[in-house]
């Protein structure tokens, strides 16, 4: 019995450890700002273990509570990174008692040639179900985006 157990761990002392990276992505523009952090593993369907990012939209008629918004790895409704694509989608419902709103950044970018650059675009839609005479608003942003995958 300690012949096996002591085989397991020599064992798997050797196996490869999984490697983990980081992914980074930015953009800012007149009306919309931001910047994402996260961790990713290698292998394994690059799975993200971290996440956080904060969205600024500098348009005033955007809802107040609906210009910044943060995001945390419970808000990831996909991702997708394989070979040359990157794929992002963040979905976030607006808090608290008011009418339903809610704030989605989705980023389509490729990758630039090297390992580590992306490039690509992003398109930022906010809805407010109360906007101007109570008829529910919505706005869509698009933009450049960068990101960098190590």
């Amino acid at each position: 019995m300690r012949a096996s157990i002591f085989a397991i761990a020599i064992l798997s002392g050797v196996l490869p450890a999984a490697a983990s990276g980081g992914l980074d992505c930015g953009a800012k523009d007149k009306k919309v700002e931001f910047n994402l952090h996260a961790g990713v593993s290698r292998g394994m369907g690059s799975a993200i273990f971290a996440f956080e990012s904060t969205v600024k939209i500098n348009d005033q008629s955007i809802a107040e509570d609906l210009r910044k918004t943060g995001f945390s790895r419970e808000d990831v409704a996909q991702y997708w990174l394989d070979g040359k694509d990157l794929r992002l989608n963040l979905y976030r419902e607006r808090e608290g008692d008011k009418p339903h709103g809610y704030v989605e950044l989705v980023i389509y970018t490729q990758s630039e040639g090297d390992e580590i650059g992306y490039g690509g675009t992003y398109e930022l839609t906010v809805y407010d179900g109360v906007g101007d005479n109570a008829e529910p608003k919505e706005a869509t942003f698009k933009g450049e985006v960068g990101c960098s995958v190590e």
